[in-house]
């Protein structure tokens, strides 16, 4: 089938919903994107665009706009929480030269996405909140209906899309809260994504905006829980109490904060349906992550550009939507259960298991530090749009 002439309407604004508008215009699909705020915008910090999502952005025509804003990383730094020195280091610069692994504010990432939809002819349109789903319907909270060809829900963990073609499913608390927080870069934080693993705690920072400042993600273990969500905010010496014993720049960075979010991190089910008539999932939607692979943006990106493909290599739509799925399930769900399994290696407490497993980090950096990089081939070197 032809995309050319076909009418998509994709509720959501942020990154999935933006890429998607992107791929589907560019195969001549006439493309809205509803979104419920009163302007496009990210209120989030950081993130990390990895070589798989940047081939979507490159491959969309953003890689010129994107290395304007974007901080290029140079490793990946793994810190014990108390001692100085490394622990282990992944030397991007020296053993995935060839690959782009940048550092950007959402609210950048997701500028250079709006500038692109518009001029591409994407209509946007805010404050439309959506109160019902069925095929080639959205309902609005202002009474009005928007109707598509093809309605996609790109409408984040809380999807309205998700439970119309999943039902209701809840998600659980996985004893994790993570704090976020953006601080002043006054100690000179170099190119890199440094992981400060502490007993039951970690955090992580990188530099932004040509390193003029520094993004910080806390994540601590703990009984109580925190909603779900970034815009809950919490008292930064809440924070700075849950990491009193780390030591040095992990402190520094600690003691800047001025502003800080916290909420909880839950992990829901990978969606068993991804698509019905008329109705297909998206990102967060389908798959919400876990921060602990810096993958939930790429993987957006990722669908976003499958999902496009898909449609425009089929001879139905349904033919498209099930092959979209069937692509990209085993991987997102791979690369979940990684993301799950990051935490505990950040968290090992007290003992010889902690000790045996630093060592065995340092030694495989020192021994066999190419294979250490390249051991995520699987995940970075993937690219959709090949």
């Amino acid at each position: 089938m032809s995309l050319t002439g076909l009418d998509i309407v994709i509720v959501g604004g942020g990154i999935a919903g933006l890429a998607a508008a992107l791929a589907l215009r560019a195969r001549g699909a006439n493309v809205c994107v509803l979104e419920q705020a009163d302007a496009i915008r990210e209120v989030g910090a950081g993130l990390q665009i990895s070589p798989n999502g940047f081939a979507v952005l490159d491959a969309l025509g953003l890689s010129n706009a994107l290395q304007k804003v974007a901080t290029r990383a140079e490793a990946v730094s793994l810190r014990d929480y108390r001692r100085s020195g490394e622990v282990m280091r992944l030397d991007l610069a020296r053993y995935a030269a060839d690959q782009q692994y940048l550092f950007l504010h959402r609210a950048d990432l997701i500028a250079l996405l709006v500038e692109a939809a518009r001029a591409a002819g994407v209509e946007l349109r805010l404050l439309q909140e959506v109160v019902r789903v069925e095929q080639g319907k959205v309902h609005l909270k202002t009474g009005a209906v928007a109707r598509g060809d093809l309605i996609i829900g790109a409408d984040g963990v809380h999807s309205v899309f998700r439970g119309v073609l999943n039902g209701q499913t809840a998600p659980f608390f996985t004893g994790q809260v993570a704090w976020r927080a953006l601080v002043d870069n006054r100690t000179g934080v170099p190119n890199e994504a440094r992981v400060f693993m502490g007993p039951g705690r970690h955090v992580v920072s990188y530099p932004l905006r040509q390193g003029q400042s520094v993004n910080l993600v806390a994540v601590q273990e703990r009984a109580d829980w925190a909603a779900e969500g970034w815009h809950h905010q919490d008292d930064p010496e809440n924070l700075r109490a849950a990491f009193a014993d780390f030591r040095g720049p992990a402190a520094d960075l600690l003691a800047d904060v001025r502003q800080v979010g916290l909420w909880g991190l839950f992990r829901h089910p990978v969606a068993e349906r991804w698509h019905g008539e008329g109705l297909a999932l998206l990102g967060d939607a389908a798959h919400p992550t876990l921060p602990f692979l810096a993958q939930g943006a790429n993987m957006a990106l990722e669908d976003a550009w499958v999902l496009a493909d898909a449609l425009d290599g089929a001879t139905r739509m349904e033919q498209g939507l099930a092959t979209y799925q069937s692509r990209r399930r085993d991987r997102v769900v791979r690369v979940i259960e990684t993301a799950n399994g990051n935490a505990w290696k950040y968290h090992l407490r007290f003992g010889p298991l902690r000790r045996a497993a630093h060592l065995a980090l340092s030694l495989g950096g020192r021994v066999a530090p190419a294979r250490v990089v390249r051991q995520f081939d699987w995940l970075y070197r993937h690219d959709v749009t090949a």
